[in-house]
């Protein structure tokens, strides 16, 4: 190289022709031009090889397609959560009204999004996954007025480049769906005719897969699942009207999960907690000056109560999903000024503005949006949000725990015992071996406590404690107070009258141990072991909270309206299976149609008080909510709807409602399912081709050996999942519920409801004998 560099300082304006320096010339620049000429021609005596001065600069290439749209693809789908947003933006797009998310390892595994929108049509199957290929416009100028969430047509044509990409997909009228693969923006193969409900389904797998340094940088599952799950919780509390669900895949339990609700708060609450939501003040601004801005703001900001760690900003603009990074910052300089130091705000906020007045094509992943006059629009939203802190910033709340009774006594207790011990030498009592209780009501899992003896005086005061939680939890599942009817009061009344105080103690401290047969489930109160009947119980459960949530019932709705003649029809020839002829079927017809018009002569008084709802075409539509998690069996909806319209009285106004709510309790009581239980003697319903004969051990034995019996699959699928369901519920809902509201009434002491089978203490006899 010395050859080079000699040669650009003997072109330059500071290099001398020869070895010698001139007089004007620096000494340092001399005495380096000399150094580098030596050099030179040291380095040309011994032969090194030249060098040519001027280096060509790099030739341009046209890069190959797939390259190009790798490194696109890169920079659209930056993590999963980036194709989680840009999946479940396709999806509102797509007009649904029910999404749901399930996610493996954090998304890189697996990312598989749900919903009942309007699906793709087979035509544009082919085009889907190519870059550039949109419904959402079709000409620049349509940007001014876009109102989708996605236009670009690069979120599924990046996701192929990055992984493999399947979607099933079917629309309205079609008898089947399709299902297709996609790779590098093309399809791998025909779309191949299948299965499908309303919507379209998107599976994202191995993401990344040929990535291998953004692969290694997104391998904790623990830090991607969070932010996808944040990401959901944001879309759910601002489509109110649209369900969502996020799941880990194989998980039986949604970490989100929120119905279709009217109001924001409630959404809020559902997917923030309580804790945030008391805590939250409803804000609107709106702006028409041209000279400013034009906006339209609503949302909840904290209040001074509010206290967390990290800003929860949630922002929509237009309905869009993004983040203002300058506005953040001027809401959390109005807080600086009002919360305790280490505090930051909640804030949901949705502005609405002119769709020219937003430029949403600035950002890859559509993230930010460039607004006109956003100082303008941020210092009318700042003001607004200081003075609604500045009024509601006169009290603050502060929780407080009060110290509980039971726990003083038994503290002082405790120490009056030891004083007692430490004067007197005494020993204290153990409490027998036989009367010991190893099992906690309290517990759900059943872990061994230690055992001690309450004192007598602390048990009214724990029973006390005990109500006054119970009462806090109805109150707070039932926040509306009743109806004000006598009626009403008086079948309060006579519930309270008639429980049996004994089964009541049962009932309120007892462990639920499992099911004993399709009807029968064991309980455990103190050392005493009891067969229960769950439908007994479970109908009076149901009974007593219709009577309880009278007029202020959540509602189910129907996905599709339930004809009534055609139902009752259905429970009329059921009751009438022995007749093999049709010779009753114009009474049977006749029947139905005076019992439809009769449910719809009463549809105000339903829907008012029982959230029965029918419309004026005798269709059924809604369902009450009568108890958290439970819905009833519609296989019995028919005999529901018969025993309504026939067994109710409905002349006396007390009466009436008694046996409406008797009617909807039996229909919501956990009976055994329709199907034959498989884990039974049932299993032979579901053979095909054999002997009914057949022992059930036969059937079990030649079931193993694969091939050997011809069983309906699809039914014996069913009924297990019927029935595994409703010990889940008889489990999580119906016992939990049982102790909480249950007051049994004194005749479920004598008709078999409940059976003692086993005392502790007689056992210990019995193998005392032993």
């Amino acid at each position: 190289m010395s050859r080079d560099i000699s040669g650009y300082i003997k072109n330059s304006v500071f290099a001398t022709p020869s070895k010698t320096p001139s007089a004007s010339s620096p000494p340092h620049l001399c005495s380096f031009v000399m150094d580098i000429d030596e050099a030179e021609t040291s380095a040309g005596e011994e032969g090194a090889p030249t060098f040519d001065r001027a280096v060509d600069p790099p030739p341009i290439r046209r890069l190959d397609e797939a390259v190009v749209n790798r490194i696109a693809a890169g920079e659209v789908i930056q993590r999963p959560a980036s194709a989680v947003k840009e999946l479940v933006e396709n999806s509102l797009d797509a007009g649904s009204t029910s999404v749901s998310v399930v996610i493996k390892d954090g998304g890189l595994k697996l990312i598989q999004v749900s919903d009942n929108g309007h699906g793709i049509r087979f035509e544009d199957l082919p085009i889907l996954c190519e870059r550039h290929t949109t419904s959402k416009l079709s000409a620049y100028e349509d940007l001014q007025t876009i109102k989708s969430m996605g236009f670009r047509g690069e979120a599924l044509a990046s996701m192929t480049y990055v992984g493999h990409v399947t979607v099933t997909t079917i629309t309205e009228g079609q008898l089947h769906g399709y299902r297709v693969s996609y790779r590098d923006g093309v399809m791998e193969h025909e779309a191949k005719p299948c299965a499908a409900v309303k919507g379209t389904q998107i599976m994202v797998e191995n993401l990344f897969y040929n990535m291998v340094a953004r692969r290694k940088t997104l391998q904790n599952s623990n830090d991607d699942y969070p932010k996808i799950v944040d990401l959901i919780s944001r879309f759910a509390i601002h489509n109110i009207f649209v369900s969502f669900s996020c799941r880990k895949h194989g998980a039986n339990r949604a970490d989100v999960h929120t119905a279709s609700t009217s109001s924001r708060l409630d959404a809020i609450r559902t997917v923030y907690g309580i804790s945030v939501a008391r805590d939250l003040m409803e804000i609107t601004v709106s702006d028409d000056s041209p000279a400013r801005s034009i906006f339209k703001m609503d949302g909840f900001i904290s209040n001074s109560n509010y206290i967390a760690k990290k800003t929860t900003m949630i922002l929509f603009i237009n309905d869009r999903l993004v983040e203002c990074t300058a506005l953040k910052r001027a809401i959390e300089v109005v807080y600086a000024a009002t919360l305790p130091k280490a505090s930051k705000p909640f804030i949901y906020m949705s502005i609405n503005l002119p769709s020219e007045h937003v430029d949403v094509n600035i950002h890859p992943t559509k993230r930010e949006v460039s607004l006109l006059n956003q100082e303008n629009l941020i210092d009318t939203i700042q003001n607004a949000i200081e003075s609604k802190l500045m009024n509601s910033n006169t009290t603050r709340t502060f929780q407080t725990q009060a110290i509980s009774c039971s726990v003083a006594s038994q503290f002082s207790a405790r120490k009056e015992a030891e004083n007692n011990i430490s004067t007197s030498g005494t020993k204290s009592q153990k409490v027998p071996v036989h009367k010991m209780v190893r099992t906690d009501s309290r517990d759900p899992f059943g872990r061994l406590h230690a055992y001690w003896q309450s004192e007598p005086n602390s048990q009214q005061e724990k029973k006390t404690d005990l109500a006054s939680v119970r009462n806090a939890i109805r109150s707070r599942r039932n926040p509306k107070e009743l109806a004000d009817l006598s009626s009403i009061h008086e079948l309060l009344s006579e519930i309270d009258c008639n429980s049996h105080s004994g089964l009541l103690d049962i009932v309120k401290d007892c462990t639920y141990i499992g099911l004993a047969d399709e009807v029968f489930a064991l309980l455990q109160h103190n050392t005493h072991l009891y067969l229960v009947n769950v439908v007994n119980i479970s109908k009076e459960l149901m009974y007593q909270q219709v009577i309880r949530r009278f007029a202020h019932f959540n509602a189910i709705q129907l996905s599709e309206p339930a004809p009534l003649q055609d139902l009752l029809m259905m429970a009329l020839k059921e009751e009438d299976l022995e007749s093999p002829t049709n010779e009753n079927d114009d009474l049977k017809q006749k029947i139905a149609e005076m019992n439809t018009e009769l449910l719809k002569k009463k549809a105000e008084m339903l829907e008012e008080y029982f959230c029965i709802n029918i419309d004026q075409q005798g269709n059924l539509t809604r369902l009450p909510v009568i108890l958290d998690q439970h819905t009833p069996d519609m296989d019995r909806l028919p005999e529901f709807l018969l025993s309504l319209a026939n067994d109710v009285d409905w002349e006396n106004e007390k009466e009436c409602f008694e046996t409406v709510s008797a009617v909807l309790g039996n229909f919501y009581a956990l009976h055994p399912p329709i199907l034959p239980n498989p884990s039974g003697s049932g299993i032979q319903f579901y053979k095909k081709n054999m002997d009914k004969t057949t022992s059930v051990e036969n059937v079990e034995n030649r079931l193993a050996n694969s091939g050997e019996v011809d069983v309906d699959h699809e039914l014996l699928a069913e009924a297990e999942t019927a029935w595994a369901q409703r010990e889940w519920i008889i489990q999580h809902v119906l016992f939990p519920s049982m102790r909480l509201f249950l007051k049994p009434p004194k005749s479920m002491a004598q008709d078999g409801s409940f059976v003692q089978v086993a005392s502790l203490e007689k056992l210990y006899k019995i193998f005392e004998r032993c």
